[in-house]
Formats: structure tokens, C-alpha cells, sequence
């Protein structure tokens, strides 16, 4: 497996996400994960208390799929008030650092209007690659 973060030098400077991703292996797709706790209640009153029992939902499906928070290629969020998540960017910086690392997939945040989950105010969904031999 291999993956690589590319940021030409003709855009802008990366912050928190890559430009690209190039990568090869075996492709696992990554549900929509929200704040939901194991009996299916949204936890967390703030984005960054959901955003990271998302994420942290998020790698439970990839770890059980054989693959670990290294092998994320692709990752897109769900914001429901794009303003209050950019306000705590920091934070939810910090518990990014604190579960995956400082490399970070091709990423996008995209504001919505609401989520499947009335009370949920963040998504994740993505993708990653395995090595061949994780088949």
C-alpha cells in the first residue's frame, strides 16, 4: 500500500487537509459516521464533543475493516454551522492531532442544512486504502 499527500506549490498552503491523494491497495469506504454512542444516541453537545465521537466512530468502523487511521485517503465533514465549527478549528484541530496524527487525507468540509440525525451537527464519511496483503 501506498499513499501519497500531494500539494502542488501552485496552490495555496494546505492547512489541516491535503490537495490530493494518491494511493493503492485494497479500497474500503467509510459510512457516514455522526455522534451516535453505541445504543444509537447522539452524545456531545458541542461540534467538537461530536466531531470526535464521529471520528472516533469513524476509525472503529475502518479498524474493524483491518485498517488504521494511517490508511485514510479521503475524508469529507458535514457541518451543520459552518461558523461555530470554524470558530473552534483549534480544538477540533486538536482532537484531530490526538486520534489520527499530523498527516492529514484529501479533505472537505461541506455546510449543510441538517443531518439524518436531527441533533447531529457533524459528519464524517470517508475512504482509505490498505495494502494488497490486507486482503
Amino acid at each position: 500500500m501506498s499513499i501519497e499527500h500531494v500539494n502542488p506549490p501552485g496552490l495555496a498552503r494546505p492547512s489541516g487537509f491535503s490537495h490530493a491523494t494518491v494511493a493503492s491497495g485494497r479500497v474500503v469506504f467509510l459510512a457516514g459516521q455522526t455522534a451516535l454512542d453505541a445504543g444509537g444516541s447522539i452524545v456531545g453537545e458541542s461540534v467538537v464533543e461530536q466531531f470526535e465521537q464521529a471520528l472516533s466512530n469513524l476509525l472503529t468502523a475502518l479498524q474493524a475493516a483491518g485498517g488504521d487511521s494511517a490508511h485514510l485517503a479521503s475524508l469529507t465533514i458535514y457541518i451543520v454551522d459552518m461558523d461555530d465549527y470554524r470558530a473552534h478549528a483549534r480544538e477540533i484541530g486538536e482532537v484531530w492531532r490526538r486520534l489520527v496524527g499530523t498527516v492529514y487525507p484529501a479533505m472537505a468540509g461541506v455546510g449543510v442544512s441538517r443531518l439524518w440525525d436531527s441533533d447531529a451537527l457533524v459528519e464524517v464519511q470517508g475512504f482509505a486504502v490498505l495494502p494488497a496483503e490486507y486482503a
